[in-house]
């Protein structure tokens, strides 16, 4: 299901990644976001999904987005500037699904990133993370139910995609390609990938670009 981008799109992409990249800023709340003054991707993902090292795979750094054991242990929007000059930004949303995280912490999580997708005009897709293992939870839907009402386009990526065996993967991909095709602001192509191997990295840094062009 991961869709073929050409070659050339691929280097594309390989040579914005590998150009400068930088944290800018961490926003508790909305007040204080950056400018709204690029275009704008954002990754979202349950406590745990892999969403950091995802993240330092895709930019080719090891430490630019912190890896935690601890579930919930972002809670705010983190901005990563792209480009020199500036050309996107990629924001790592607050992972959710934390179970053991207080009533007021999720109730704040919640609020943040609602208002976040609905208010931002830059925003131009949230790739969200499964877990290839897990497949898509309740938890996942209830997300990917803020991003249809927000009418924010998203594209679902499997994470951990090495860790189960090829016919399983085969499986998962088609069953969250299934719900997918379902959900009215969600890309039907699903990328799997591996932050340890690099299955899919080249293409992720693709989907990217293609969602701010």
């Amino acid at each position: 299901m991961t869709a073929p981008f050409p070659p050339e799109a691929l280097e594309a992409a390989r040579k914005t990644f590998a150009g400068p990249v930088a944290f800018l800023k961490s926003a508790p709340s909305l007040e204080f976001l950056p400018e709204a003054d690029v275009p704008e991707v954002a990754f979202a993902g349950r406590s745990n999904v892999g969403k950091s090292s995802l993240l330092n795979a895709l930019t080719g750094r090891n430490a630019l987005a912190r890896t935690s054991n601890t579930p919930g242990r972002t809670q705010e929007l983190n901005f990563f500037d792209v480009g020199e000059p500036l050309a996107f930004r990629l924001v790592d949303m607050p992972g959710y699904g934390f179970a053991k995280a207080p009533k007021d912490v999720v109730k704040k999580w919640r609020f943040l990133v609602n208002d976040f997708l609905r208010g931002r005009d830059t925003l131009k897709r949230a790739l969200v993370l499964i877990d290839a293992r897990h497949g898509i939870k309740d938890v996942d839907r209830e997300i990917l139910e803020m991003l249809d009402k927000a009418a924010v386009s998203y594209r679902l990526v499997l994470t951990k995609a090495d860790k189960i065996k090829p016919t399983e993967l085969e499986t998962v991909t088609e069953a969250v390609a299934t719900e997918a095709r379902k959900r009215p602001a969600a890309h039907p192509d699903i990328l799997a990938t591996s932050a340890e191997t690099g299955l899919g990295i080249a293409e992720l840094r693709a989907a990217v670009i293609e969602a701010i062009g």
